[in-house]
């Protein structure tokens, strides 16, 4: 399985506003992560997510 690249790909098109819930620490994480790459939060947890739905076991 190839590992997660997080990179800046700001060029979203079709986007859904929704409400998720997630642990302090799991946000704690995230914010890091974007800060470091210099990119949304918004942007890191959508590539996260489509990382798993690429590699979830079917």
């Amino acid at each position: 399985m190839e590992k997660l690249k997080i990179v800046d790909n700001s060029k979203n098109k079709d986007t859904i506003t929704r409400t998720i819930r997630m642990s302090g620490e799991t946000y704690d994480k995230i914010c890091l992560i974007a800060e470091q790459k210099k990119i949304s939060f918004n942007s890191v947890v959508n590539q996260i997510i489509e990382y798993g739905l690429r590699n979830l076991d079917e």
